[in-house]
C-alpha cells in the first residue's frame, strides 16, 4: 500500500501540474529537445527520445512541437539550446527529503530559483550527496487498468524483470531497474498493452510519514519549487497516509 500513497500523493501533484499545462508542455519538450541531443534524432534507436515522444503525446503537446523539438535536439534544425542537468538535494519541513532536478540553459538562474523557493517555505538545501543516498534511481511504467488485472499485467512483464505491480486505483504502476526499462516496456507492448509513461525516477528507500499539516507545508514548497521553469523533476521521501490525502483534497 505504501506504492499507492505516495502515487496518490504525485496524483494530488498532477492535478496543480495539470493546472498549469503550459508549463508542463514546455518540460515535455525539453525533455525530447535533451534526449534526441544526447542519443540521435531516430526513436527507433534512442528508447529516451521514444519515450519522451509517448508521454508528450499522450499529454496532448501539439505534434508539430514535439517534431520541432526532435529536430532542434538532433541537430536539423537551428535553435537549440545547450541544457545540462542540475540535482539538487535538501530537507523540505518535518524533514522531508527532496532531490530537485533541474534542466536549465543557466546554472546561476537556476540556483537562485531553487535557493528562493527552498528559503521562503521551509526548507533549506543540504550539500551534495547528503541526500541522494535515501533515494535509489527505478523505472517506472505507468498505465491505464481499464480491463486488465493485476495478474494481466503481471504475466506481461514478470519475466522481462519487473520487480513489482502497484495498484493506483484507476491505472498501475510497474517498477524495476532503470536499466530494464526498456525490455519492460516492450514486454507490454507485445503483450498488446498500452501505457502512459515510461521513464527513469528517483524512489525513496526510507519514508518519512507526515500529518496534514506537515503534508500541506511540503505541497506548499512543492509548488514554489515547480513555479521555476528550470525545474524539470521533484523527487521527496514523504509517506501521505490516505485519511490525510483526502482531509488535504477536500
Amino acid at each position: 500500500m505504501a506504492g499507492h500513497s505516495k502515487w496518490a500523493t504525485t496524483k494530488h501533484k498532477k492535478a496543480a501540474i495539470d493546472a498549469k499545462r503550459g508549463k508542463l508542455f514546455a518540460k515535455l519538450v525539453k525533455n525530447i529537445e535533451v534526449a534526441a541531443r544526447t542519443g540521435g534524432g531516430d526513436p527507433a534507436g534512442n528508447p529516451t527520445l521514444y519515450d519522451a515522444i509517448q508521454k508528450a503525446k499522450k499529454n496532448s503537446v501539439p505534434a508539430d512541437n514535439v517534431e520541432r523539438a526532435r529536430k532542434r535536439g538532433a541537430g536539423e534544425e537551428a535553435g537549440g539550446a545547450e541544457w545540462e542537468t542540475i540535482m539538487y538535494e535538501g530537507y523540505g519541513p518535518n524533514g522531508v527529503a527532496l532531490l530537485i532536478e533541474c534542466l536549465t540553459d543557466n546554472r546561476n538562474r537556476a540556483a537562485g530559483e531553487v535557493r528562493t523557493a527552498m528559503t521562503r517555505n521551509g526548507g533549506n538545501l543540504a550539500d551534495p550527496g547528503s541526500v541522494a543516498y535515501l533515494f535509489t534511481r527505478k523505472g517506472e511504467i505507468v498505465l491505464d487498468k481499464g480491463e486488465l488485472t493485476e495478474d494481466d499485467v503481471l504475466m506481461a512483464v514478470l519475466d522481462a524483470g519487473a520487480e513489482e505491480v502497484n495498484d493506483l486505483g484507476e491505472q498501475f504502476e510497474v517498477v524495476c531497474e532503470s536499466t530494464d526499462l526498456v525490455q519492460v516496456r516492450t514486454a507490454l507492448q507485445e503483450a498488446g498493452i498500452d501505457y502512459e509513461s515510461a521513464e527513469s525516477g528517483f524512489r525513496a528507500s526510507v519514508e518519512v510519514t507526515v500529518d496534514a499539516d506537515g503534508a500541506a507545508k511540503v505541497f506548499k514548497l512543492i509548488d514554489a519549487l515547480e513555479d521555476s521553469d528550470d525545474v524539470q523533476n521533484i523527487y521527496s521521501n514523504m509517506d501521505v497516509p490516505e485519511d490525510v490525502l483526502a482531509s488535504l483534497n477536500a
